[in-house]
């Protein structure tokens, strides 16, 4: 892609703002914000999240201006807000565009929420990304970003690398060409619903790791949860057919490792302060973007529940965040869970 080009960034937050920062290397971004105001803001001081971004990021609150400009988009915005997203973009995009979205979550359509909150959700309720903007839009070539992109580590310039899934060769192709730098490595896969799933699920573990550091305790117990989540993620694959080989890459235990052992994790933070002794209501009042994992951990309890799927380590998270289970309770009854074997699922 020529750097004359411009690439679309949708959603301004902490990611989304790293991406643009990597993409700006390579080529001209538009990024994308509903504020006004912060539109304004990001334009006249070049500045946003606390970096000096470089001078081809030019902000935008116009939709239809982005998609005309852009024929590359990442949409980058929680998974809570996505289907909202791309209802306002839908009228501007076309079969020549192309989405590849950084969003770790999953969706549930507004008139299935009381299903979800009966714990009645079933898997044909539950959407990743990719069929929201596959339901919403007339886009065809999709891909999914994935791995361990901490935010605050990508916009100090650390290196780490991430993953590409799509059926598309050329979305690859391309997402590698813009994202691709010296301290950035892109891997491939056509494994797009493993990818989305690995990076999803992996949010619940985190907060878990969370908790045990709320708890004061060592890395021992943490590798343990790492390693048993990581199971666990695995049989809810199995379960539903699919491809097993993106959790054991850089989308699954790679962003797992990231996501559950870093303070600059929301998932790790949330679970930290729930640890810690604070409420459900009181953390989520106070943090300023919102943890993905605890709407995951709902999901993915519920559907775990139905199709008779073991996880211990998931069901014992679920009371801690929202049935007020004492963490030092949950935490006995996983040491003396009673695992049959280490490994099973090769």
């Amino acid at each position: 892609m020529e750097k004359s080009q411009q690439v679309g960034i949708i959603g301004a937050g902490s990611f989304g703002t790293a991406i643009a920062q990597l993409i700006s290397e390579n080529a001209n971004v538009l990024l994308f914000a509903r504020n006004r105001s912060l539109v304004e803001k990001i334009n006249a001081s070049h500045k946003h999240h606390g970096i000096q971004l470089n001078k081809n990021i030019i902000a935008t609150s116009d939709p239809e201006f982005l998609a005309k400009s852009c024929t590359l988009i990442f949409p980058v915005v929680p998974s809570v807000s996505f289907r909202a997203m791309m209802k306002s973009f839908s009228p501007y995009l076309h079969p020549y565009h192309i989405l590849i979205h950084g969003t770790k979550g999953f969706d549930v359509r507004e008139a299935d929420m009381t299903k979800l909150e009966a714990g009645k959700i079933t898997r044909h309720e539950v959407h990743t990304m990719s069929n929201v903007i596959e339901q919403e839009s007339s886009v065809v070539r999709i891909g999914c970003l994935s791995g361990p992109n901490l935010s605050s580590e990508i916009m100090a310039g650390q290196p780490t690398a991430t993953l590409i899934a799509s059926r598309y060769d050329e979305v690859f192709e391309l997402g590698k060409k813009v994202l691709k730098g010296q301290r950035f490595q892109v891997f491939g896969s056509r494994s797009m619903l493993g990818a989305e799933m690995a990076g999803a699920l992996k949010n619940v573990y985190a907060i878990g790791s969370g908790i045990l550091g709320g708890l004061g305790m060592g890395k021992n117990i943490q590798a343990m949860l790492i390693t048993r989540g990581l199971v666990e993620m695995i049989y809810f694959a199995k379960a539903f057919n699919i491809d097993k080989s993106a959790f054991l890459g850089t989308a699954g235990i790679g962003d797992l490792i990231a996501t559950a052992t870093s303070e600059d994790s929301r998932n790790f933070t949330f679970g930290k302060r729930l640890g810690q002794g604070q409420s459900l209501e009181e953390i989520m009042e106070t943090m300023p973007e919102l943890a993905e994992g605890v709407r995951t951990l709902k999901i993915f309890k519920h559907l775990s529940r139905q199709h008779k799927i073991r996880v211990p380590i998931t069901q014992m998270l679920y009371k801690s965040v929202f049935e007020g289970f004492a963490v030092e309770k949950a935490l006995k009854y996983l040491i003396a869970y009673p695992y049959d074997v280490d490994v099973d699922f090769l």
